[in-house]
């Protein structure tokens, strides 16, 4: 792979409110090139994996049994099929980590109940000693978001579960993984949430009247730690990619005794 190449990034989106979050902030800093593909503003984009050296998909609120509705979902699911043949880092995010899940021929569907807000996540052994996740405790409070889930796939190494949704966590060989939590969610992308009435009126749905406001006070008392956990991960995601290769400083001769 070319050094141009070396620290490019494809990240699938698919709906407004699904963002990078702190994955942005790390990435710009790490000198890393982004080309988003927004499948909800360009549902027949035909992206190709050929100049990048890593994937990122991320959430929404479509199922990947909805393929018949939103035809992309096929389209990214050849694309991770690509991708873990090339054996290039995958990170998917929720809706991102369930596409994953399908394309390794995981069962995904309809959870008997949503996980919503913030919840604890339970890491095992093999979760506490995975490169990505060594400084989490083996009880962690993060953010959800989703009402879908799906086993762990064959061949995967499972790494966190929740009361509510055994499937949190799992890594696929030594690059690809599938994180049912929102590790990237920062304060601006949970107000943006929040601001929403739609999500505002399903939160209430699911937890009452009073949810909304409840989400508000948890992310203050539980999002420094989430952030600091998220630094930590996705700094450890990223040293899977090659180091960019810096062009030498010829000398120029200057400073040079005459």
């Amino acid at each position: 792979m070319s050094a141009s190449n070396s620290r490019k990034i494809l990240v699938f989106q698919h709906v407004a409110n699904e963002i990078l979050g702190t994955l942005n902030t790390l990435l710009k800093q790490e000198s890393f090139r982004i080309r988003y593909v927004n499948f909800d503003r360009e549902p027949e984009a035909k992206p190709s994996l050929e100049k990048y050296s890593g994937l990122i998909v991320l959430g929404g609120w479509m199922g990947v049994y909805e393929s018949d509705r939103y035809p992309h979902l096929q389209v990214e699911c050849k694309l991770i099929e690509e991708a873990l043949k090339r054996e290039i880092p995958i990170l998917g995010i929720c809706l991102g980590s369930q596409i994953l899940a399908h394309t390794l021929g995981a069962n995904v569907r309809k959870h008997s109940e949503k996980e919503v807000g913030w919840q604890d996540v339970d890491f095992n052994d093999s979760g506490l000693n995975d490169p990505l996740f060594q400084h989490f405790k083996k009880t962690e409070t993060l953010f959800q978001m989703h009402g879908d889930t799906f086993d762990i796939p064959s061949g995967a190494v499972h790494l966190a579960g929740s009361s509510r949704c055994e499937s949190q966590a799992f890594r696929y060989g030594k690059n690809a993984y599938g994180i049912q939590f929102h590790l990237e969610a920062d304060e601006a992308m949970i107000h943006r949430f929040l601001r929403s009435p739609e999500n505002r009126k399903e939160l209430e749905e699911f937890a009452g009247n009073q949810a909304a406001e409840q989400m508000e006070r948890e992310t203050k008392f539980y999002l420094d730690r989430s952030l600091s956990l998220s630094m930590g991960t996705f700094k450890k995601f990223l040293d899977f990619f090659p180091s960019p290769e810096r062009t030498p400083i010829k000398n120029s001769g200057h400073g040079k005794a005459k």
